[in-house]
């Protein structure tokens, strides 16, 4: 029988792209719609990396849950991380759930749609997820025409003493290049201008299948499909960034000069007690290797305040080192005690209010640093992708040093010239504020 099925996506953009696969797997077989309220079928891809995700997943469970008294839904079913970390407790607390597909089951999903409805099952691999999506299977795009994330790889095997991520989606495990390249060129074809490309730890491309660090190549070969405009690189652990993969960024003019680097500490202590390969040094080497090959290159990292013993000296050695790196782009979380993690389980957890005084320390030494590294692009002409027009007639666009969701945007004053979505068009750059950048179009 034939159903409506919506998906409501939480969590990172590697869930996205779950999301869509499923979703076209889904649409396959029945009518995928996006208004949950009108859906015979409501799936929550839900995220459990921090207590916030949970919480934040959870209550998306129950929100949907009241739609089979209010609207059309008939089955609910959680999927992603925290179907795999908490299946049979969701199961049992949740009555109104029909079903849990785990990580390593997506592409079961169809089969679970078409059971869950009045028989409660549960799709959970034992053992570690091993599934990988490839591009023979279809995907409903949830970005706008002009962009596609790009998953190469899934899983990780760095086990970081916080992190719960190798435990719901299983060891690092790449993608064939043939499989990658094969779907950015449909995307290519689609119209899609802007790829994000991403894995748990991107700089890991290749390692497991071909036994070498194999993004570089990737890169080069995704850089001659015709159509593809910029190539962004996420999630890029510092200890596998080699030389080769610096001079393709600086070579290939496609690659956006951006990278996101992944720090989450600058005390050598902690980064040890974190199982961070490598040290603060190596990392800042790294940065100026970067700077030195690409002078205009944007730099984003994270970092967590109040790990597990992370004493007040621990703290000030984070702030000394985003003081003197001078980041771009900076996010900050508070440390979450996650149960069955060996950090989770030290007895020096640092008191919550602690760990977010200290996140807020260092988020407002970032806007005066964010500020001044913007003030740079004034007076420049830079290329801007545009994504919206606002109601006051401004345009709202990014440059190659932005990324979608988590960055700063262009404003750009209303002008005849004849605009749209998706265009790319040089800007002047005549003002910064702590985040954003306000420009004027170039004829």
């Amino acid at each position: 029988m034939t159903k409506k099925v919506a998906v409501v996506t939480l969590g990172c953009p590697k869930n996205q792209v779950d999301s869509e696969v499923m979703s076209g797997l889904l649409a396959q077989n029945h009518i995928f719609i996006e208004n949950p309220e009108e859906a015979d079928v409501i799936i929550v891809n839900t995220c459990t990396f921090i207590q916030s995700a949970k919480e934040e997943s959870i209550e998306a469970i129950f929100e949907m849950a009241s739609l089979k008294k209010t609207g059309a839904c008939r089955t609910l079913i959680a999927t992603g991380c925290l179907a795999q970390r908490y299946g049979s407790e969701l199961m049992q607390d949740i009555p109104e759930l029909d079903g849990v597909l785990g990580t390593g089951n997506i592409d079961e999903i169809t089969k679970l749609v078409e059971t869950a409805e009045g028989s409660r099952t549960s799709l959970i691999k034992e053992g570690a997820p091993d599934f990988l999506h490839t591009e023979q299977m279809a995907r409903i795009r949830s970005t706008p025409d002009y962009l596609a994330y790009v998953k190469v790889a899934e899983g990780c095997d760095n086990y970081c003493t916080y992190c719960v991520i190798p435990y719901v989606r299983g060891h690092f495990r790449s993608r064939t290049e043939e499989s990658v390249i094969l779907e950015v060129q449909e995307m290519a074809a689609q119209g899609v201008k802007e790829i994000l490309v991403m894995g748990q730890d991107t700089t890991r491309y290749g390692q497991d299948l071909y036994k070498e660090l194999r993004l570089p190549q990737l890169i080069r070969k995704l850089a001659g499909i015709e159509g593809i405009e910029w190539i962004r690189l996420m999630y890029c652990y510092p200890e596998r960034f080699t030389d080769e993969l610096i001079e393709t960024m600086r070579q290939e003019p496609k690659v956006c000069k951006y990278i996101d680097l992944p720090l989450q500490h600058a005390d050598n202590k902690i980064l040890k007690d974190m199982n961070r390969r490598g040290t603060i040094e190596q990392a800042e080497t790294l940065i100026e290797k970067l700077r030195t090959a690409m002078p205009e290159i944007t730099i984003r990292t994270t970092m967590i305040t109040g790990f597990p013993g992370e004493t007040e000296q621990e703290f000030q050695t984070m702030v000394d080192f985003i003081q003197r790196v001078q980041f771009d782009r900076l996010g900050v979380f508070s440390y979450s005690q996650e149960e069955n993690t060996p950090a989770g389980q030290r007895e020096d957890q640092i008191p919550p209010e602690v760990r977010e005084q200290r996140r807020d320390h260092i988020m407002q030494i970032q806007q005066s640093i964010s500020r001044q590294r913007l003030r740079r692009w004034l007076g420049r002409v830079v290329t801007v992708l545009l994504e919206m027009k606002l109601p006051d007639g401004r345009w709202m666009g990014r440059t190659e040093g932005d990324a979608p969701e988590i960055d700063g945007q262009v404003y750009i004053p209303d002008t005849q010239t004849s605009l749209n979505v998706g265009d790319m068009i040089k800007v002047r750059i005549i003002e910064a504020d702590n985040y954003d950048l306000m420009g004027v179009v170039v004829s």
